[in-house]
């Protein structure tokens, strides 16, 4: 990939994506879509309302603009999210989520609540193993 590339990389027709064998059930994609970093900052920040691109380029400690574009573009290319651009020089552009995407922050964000909600518990299960198994040992 070239460092100015920007597109969206499509589906290879007739790879199987997912684990439902044959009969993709679309949780790979929906996996690789949240599973990437950006996706999910994004998609938080635009839980708040709607941001124009430096907004949201600002909001978003560490991500580089061609990063941005790329994870834009790859939400609005799933439904996620919604471009509007405005005939303005210079060119205004505002990202929203669509319902899609207002259902998949929620979604993110009780994940996130969960996640808040048993740290201690799943740190305490972590330092019982270690002790127990070390690190190095094969099971």
């Amino acid at each position: 990939m070239s460092v100015a590339h920007t597109e969206v990389t499509p589906q290879v027709e007739g790879q199987v994506t997912g684990p439902c064998g044959d009969d993709d059930c679309g949780i790979r994609d929906v996996l690789d879509r949240i599973g990437d970093k950006w996706t999910v900052l994004v998609l938080v920040e635009l839980s708040k309302g709607v941001r124009r691109f430096r907004e949201l380029h600002r909001a978003v400690p560490g991500i580089s603009q061609r990063m941005l574009t790329l994870t834009t573009r790859r939400l609005c290319r799933d439904g996620l999210v919604e471009r509007t651009a405005y005939p303005t020089i210079p060119p205004q552009v505002e990202y929203r989520l669509t319902p899609m995407g207002r259902s998949l922050a929620e979604a993110v964000r009780r994940l996130a609540d969960w996640s808040r909600e048993h740290k201690d518990a799943m740190d305490d299960a972590r330092a019982r193993w270690d002790a127990g198994h070390g690190l190095d040992s094969e099971d």
